[in-house]
């Protein structure tokens, strides 16, 4: 299965996004609104990807600094580096990048343009929904049909 497929068969693909001045009070709660788990920080309004804060991202400069990081800028505590896939990557290489580098969402980049997003979740499901018609078709193979 192809990170293209997977981009479709979400339920809902909207990638929320929030400028790099944005307070990190401010990104928490489109988190907690959203019932999500990062936002792409882009400075354009979401064609180009700058960077990415997570939940953990937040957890953990407030475990290191205290409430006072809420009110600091989300380029200050945003992944700059970011892992992007492409649509026409296999969803079994991008399973192995994100549990190689510990991460659970990633951007999906075409011509230097913001496109999508996927998750391990979104991966997973792909993968075993993939997985369950191999078997069918194994089973159908045994059985004859």
């Amino acid at each position: 299965m192809l990170v293209q497929q997977i981009l479709k068969s979400k339920a809902d693909a909207t990638v929320f996004t929030c400028p790099p001045g944005t307070l990190v009070s401010e990104a928490a709660e489109i988190l907690a609104e959203k019932r999500i788990g990062t936002v792409i920080v882009s400075a354009d309004g979401g064609k180009t990807a700058m960077g990415i804060l997570s939940e953990r991202d937040i957890v953990r400069e407030l475990a290191k600094t205290g409430g006072a990081c809420l009110s600091e800028k989300v380029e200050a505590y945003m992944t700059s580096d970011l892992e992007t896939a492409t649509r026409d990557e296999k969803a079994d290489t991008i399973l192995a990048r994100m549990t190689e580098g510990r991460f659970r969402h990633m951007p999906v980049i075409e011509g230097g343009e913001l496109v999508g997003l996927i998750t391990l979740g979104d991966v997973v499901k792909a993968r075993l929904s993939e997985l369950a018609m191999e078997k069918d078709a194994l089973e159908g193979m045994i059985m004859g049909h």
